[in-house]
Parts: C-alpha cells; structure tokens; sequence
C-alpha cells in the first residue's frame, strides 16, 4: 500500500511538472524579445556624438599640456645619460632625485587628468542614459517587447529583433 501511495505521488509529481514546463513554455512561445546594442546608441546618436566630441576636446586640450612637461621629463633623462658620467654622485643623486620627483608629479597628474574625464563623461552621459532608459521603454511598449536585452550579454540574437536604430531615432528626437 505504501508502495502505491509513493508511486501515485511521483506520477503525480511528474504529471505537474510536465504541466508546468510545457505551460511556460507556451508563455515564452508569445513572449518577445529585443536587443539593444548599447555602444552603438551612444556612439552614433546626436547626444552621444556631442557627448564624445567634448570629451574628445577635454582630452586633446591635456595632452597638450602634458606634452611640455613630457619634453622637459625627456630632455632631463637624455642630460643624465650624456653628462651623468662627468658629474660627482652628489649632482648625480640630485639630478636622478629631481627627475624621479618630476616623474612622479607627472604621473599624478596624468592619474588626476583620468579621473577628470571620467566625470566629464559621467556628468554628460549619466543625462543621456536616463532619456535613454525612457525611449527605451517606450520603443519596447509601442512593440510589444516583454524584455530588452543588451546586444553584449546575448550569445545569439537575430537581426531582426535589435531596435538599436529605432532606439537611436527616438532618442534623436527627445534629445534635440
């Protein structure tokens, strides 16, 4: 009897499971799915090229200033390799001491200049990815699009479900 009692239990088990597994997978069957490449969006929308084109600016605008400090670092490496033999290990010491120090406050200020354009590109993209989150929605609503998945973490998607440029518009006209 015990027996019996277990058996009919699992059938029973298996009997919901089935039911489970093939109910959900008539649901996934009407669900839709889109993908959305992110680093496109960004890089080719109106908001996202300005956004590059400042950031571009800022860094172009530091190179410059670094590249005289880089110059005179170089031009000190280059005096102690041709004179460093002629001079005693006091000028030496002094010489290798000034440069390490030059090095360093170059390198903290090279530190300082990356951390400036990580906020210059947080505080101009931050705005973009609040807009961008509501087109989004939106685009993926006016679809009927249960989920949207960024193009990056899907190992395969067909062409045919990637709103990336529909996206783009849309995100075009809010953001003008």
């Amino acid at each position: 009897m015990s027996i019996m009692k277990s058996l009919c239990g699992w059938v029973g088990s298996l009997l919901i499971m089935a039911a489970l597994v093939f109910n959900g997978q008539a649901a996934a069957a009407d669900t839709k799915i889109a993908v959305i490449d992110m680093k496109q969006v960004l890089s080719t929308s109106t908001a996202g090229k300005r956004v590059e084109g400042i950031i571009k600016q800022k860094r172009d605008s530091l190179q410059r200033s670094f590249k005289k400090e880089e110059d005179e670092l170089i031009a000190l490496q280059q005096e102690m390799e041709k004179k460093g033999s002629a001079w005693s290990d006091k000028v030496k010491q002094e010489k290798f001491g000034a440069f390490q120090q030059k090095r360093r406050d170059f390198a903290v200020k090279q530190e300082e200049a990356g951390q400036e354009l990580q906020r210059l590109r947080e505080q101009h993209v931050n705005p973009i990815l609040k807009k961008l989150e509501e087109v989004v929605s939106q685009v993926a609503a006016k679809g009927g699009y249960a989920v949207v998945l960024p193009r990056n973490v899907v190992l395969y998607s067909s062409d045919s479900i990637d709103i990336s440029n529909t996206v783009i518009s849309e995100l075009n006209k809010v953001m003008k």
